[in-house]
């Protein structure tokens, strides 16, 4: 029984059973119809992931796995905020006539900055201090800049990283203003599942723990019937994550250096609207 699972399923029944739904107040949030799209929210969820123990992602419904994998490509290691740059298309309602999402997400982290040591952005700064810092309690990225958030287009959602080497072990808290948790709950523990074995696996560390830190974890009101459905499927087994060994540098990882061995999943008949 896969505990991401479990653990997704907890979440949503303590969010139907004991959140506090938005609907007496003005939400920017709206369906594509023009609707506004309300919620019911929990405040200050956590959750841990042991990464040593099994691979995160759902099996009570599937999650795009390689297009989770080329977006954290997207905007960690390529750095973009410009959605020709992706795959997929989630991005596409926040993107202006050029495919620029503005200064958000990819543009914050490829920003350098002046350390004694040179110059650098916040990737590769995280990763010279895995390899010469390791135990610096200062390695973290953070894309939630005030002074540019008048020139994004989306505030960041998953906005700081906080990587933290014990013994041979690298472990990592996400931190998240806000989770939309049928649509991209799993879809971002499963990113920075393999972010943080990525980084592992460059440095020469093992990956450990990942934690997820939500402050407003929510349901939207129409996939409050899809939520339902989701929970009551019997979880399959975890698959196994197998990574390519080969790869020593953050920036040789493609889409195609990870696979996943036996994921099975229940299929899910319905599509699900996101909110925009």
């Amino acid at each position: 029984m896969s505990r991401a699972d479990e653990i997704f399923i907890v979440n949503c029944k303590d969010i139907l059973q004991n959140g506090v739904w938005d609907t007496e107040l003005e939400v920017r949030p709206h369906w594509e119809d023009g609707v506004p799209a309300h919620t019911v929210k929990k405040f200050g969820i956590v959750n841990r992931y042991n990464l040593q123990e099994e691979f995160p992602i759902l099996t009570l419904r599937r999650t795009a796995f390689k297009s989770c994998i080329d977006e954290i490509l997207w905007i960690w290691q390529k750095k973009s905020n410009n959605v020709r740059d992706l795959h997929s298309h989630i991005w596409d309602s926040w993107a202006d006539e050029e495919g620029s999402i503005g200064k958000a997400y990819g543009y914050q982290l490829g920003v350098k900055h002046k350390y004694k040591e040179g110059e650098f952005d916040q990737v590769d700064r995280v990763l010279y201090d895995l390899k010469h810092n390791p135990a610096s309690r200062r390695i973290l990225t953070n894309i939630f800049n005030f002074e540019d958030l008048h020139a994004m287009h989306l505030y960041p959602c998953a906005y700081s990283m906080t990587f933290n080497v014990s013994g041979d072990t690298l472990n990592g808290i996400l931190n998240q203003r806000s989770q939309d948790m049928l649509t991209a709950n799993n879809w971002n523990v499963v990113q920075y599942a393999v972010l943080l074995i990525m980084f592992a696996q460059v440095s020469g560390l093992k990956a450990g723990e990942l934690v997820h830190v939500i402050a407003d974890a929510h349901l939207y009101d129409r996939h409050i019937p899809i939520v339902k459905e989701v929970i009551e499927n019997d979880p399959l087994p975890a698959p196994k994550l197998i990574v390519d060994p080969d790869v020593k540098n953050f920036y040789d990882f493609t889409v195609d250096s990870f696979k996943l061995d036996n994921y099975e999943f229940h299929p899910l008949a319905a599509k699900i609207p996101v909110a925009i």
